[in-house]
């Protein structure tokens, strides 16, 4: 019965914890909502482009490789 009440007592407590925490929060303006998005939407396009890069190199790398040494047909 004791532990009952020493695991109400330590709930109690979380519960107090997260509700002062949650006074905490802040949410965020319209206006830096739309700057964030901006911001990642940017670097999803940027890092597209430079993996596509990156990824049609080594392609045509291992493709002038592989004819070189036989591998497939010129």
């Amino acid at each position: 019965m004791v532990r009952a009440v020493d695991q109400w007592n330590e709930f109690s407590r979380f519960l107090t914890d997260v509700r002062g925490e949650m006074r905490k929060v802040v949410t965020p303006s319209w206006k830096e909502v739309k700057a964030t998005t901006t911001v990642v939407l940017i670097a999803v396009f940027l890092f597209g482009v430079y993996f596509f890069v990156v990824d049609w190199i080594f392609a045509f790398g291992l493709d002038r490789l592989l004819k070189r040494l036989g591998g497939l047909p010129e």
